[in-house]
C-alpha cells in the first residue's frame, strides 16, 4: 500500500500558519508527499523545503487572485498537487495548513486504508473533527462548525477538491462514499496571535468576495478580537499533537473564556437537542456514508 500526502500554501510565515507541523503530523504515515506553494511575499518556500526533502516533493505554482468567488482558488490550488500524485499510489491524505493528526490516531487511520484499500465502493475516509478557538484550550461546541469532512480519498484522478477545498466530489458533482475512521483532525485556523489573525481575516476574505464587501464587512483594527465571534465553547482537556507542542509552548496572548455564558442560537440549540437524544446529526454533509 503506497499513500502520498498532499497540500497547498501561501504566505505562511506572515499569517502564522502551523503548517510545517501539519505535514510533519501526517509524514509518518506517507510514503511521500506533495506541497503545492504559491509565490509568496515571505520564507514560505525556504520552510517547506526545510521539513524533508527526501520525502516532500515541491511544486510552485502562482495563485489566480482574480478568482474571488466562493474561495474557488483554494480548490485550484489543492487539485494542482492532487494531480501531481503518482498513479502508483493508493490514497491521497489531504491535510490543510492549519491542521494536524494526532499520533494516536495513526494506527486507526493505516488499519482503515489497508482495509478498504481494495474496496471499489469506497472512496475515501472521514474524519471527526475538533475546532480550536482562541486559545490551545478550548474548541467549537457550536453546530455552525463542520463535525466531519473527508481527508483521505483513493488515487482516482476522477476526483477532485470540492468549492473552497473543505472537501471532494467525482465528476458531475457526485458526492464521495466514504468510511468513518475513528480519529480527529485538530483545526488550528482560529488560535493565532491576534495581530496575525487579524491580518488573516483581512485578507483571507478577498478570497471569498470583492473589495467593497470587504471594507463594509471586515472590522479594520491591529489585532483582532476573539471574544466577538463566540457562540459556543467548551474546554479541551486532552493532549495535542506532540508536532503541535513547540508551538503551543511559545503562545504569547492571553484568552479566556466562562464556558456558561455560552450564547446559541435557537436553532443550533435544536440540532443539539437532536443530536444528544436521536443521534442525529443535522445539517450540511458533503458526503455519503457506505
Amino acid at each position: 500500500m503506497k499513500v502520498t500526502g498532499f497540500s497547498f500554501i501561501r504566505n505562511a510565515v506572515t499569517y502564522d500558519y502551523p503548517v510545517v507541523e501539519a505535514i510533519r503530523s501526517i509524514l509518518p504515515l506517507c510514503d511521500n508527499f506533495i506541497v503545492a506553494v504559491g509565490k509568496s511575499d515571505d520564507n514560505t518556500l525556504e520552510l517547506i523545503n526545510g521539513i524533508d526533502k527526501t520525502k516532500i516533493k515541491i511544486i510552485e505554482t502562482v495563485w489566480d487572485d482574480s478568482l474571488r468567488q466562493s474561495g474557488k482558488v483554494l480548490s485550484e490550488e489543492t487539485n494542482k498537487a492532487f494531480r501531481a500524485i503518482d498513479e502508483n499510489s493508493d490514497w491521497a491524505f489531504y491535510i490543510q495548513g492549519d491542521e494536524a493528526v494526532h499520533e494516536k490516531y495513526f494506527d486507526a487511520i493505516h488499519a482503515s486504508m489497508k482495509k478498504w484499500k481494495d474496496n471499489k465502493g469506497v472512496d475515501g475516509l472521514l474524519f471527526k473533527y475538533l475546532h480550536f478557538y482562541g486559545s490551545y484550550d478550548y474548541v467549537g461546541s457550536s453546530p455552525h462548525w463542520y463535525q466531519n469532512e473527508i481527508r483521505i480519498i483513493k488515487n482516482d484522478k476522477n476526483i477532485y477538491s470540492y468549492r473552497d477545498a473543505q472537501g471532494f466530489r467525482k465528476i458531475e458533482n457526485q458526492k464521495l462514499r466514504v468510511k468513518p475512521v475513528d480519529a480527529y483532525i485538530h483545526h488550528y485556523g482560529w488560535v493565532k496571535e491576534p495581530a496575525a489573525m487579524q491580518r488573516k481575516m483581512e485578507s483571507f476574505n478577498k478570497l471569498y468576495h470583492d473589495d467593497e464587501w470587504v471594507e463594509k464587512n471586515i472590522l479594520k483594527a491591529d489585532e483582532f478580537d476573539y471574544s466577538r465571534q463566540i457562540d459556543a465553547l467548551s474546554k479541551f482537556a486532552e493532549s495535542h499533537p506532540k508536532v503541535m507542542q513547540e508551538r503551543i509552548d511559545r503562545i504569547n496572548w492571553k484568552f479566556e473564556h466562562d464556558i456558561s455564558f455560552n450564547r446559541l442560537s435557537v436553532k443550533n440549540k435544536l440540532k443539539l437537542l437532536v443530536k444528544d437524544l436521536l443521534g442525529i446529526q443535522l445539517g450540511y454533509k458533503n458526503y455519503k456514508l457506505v
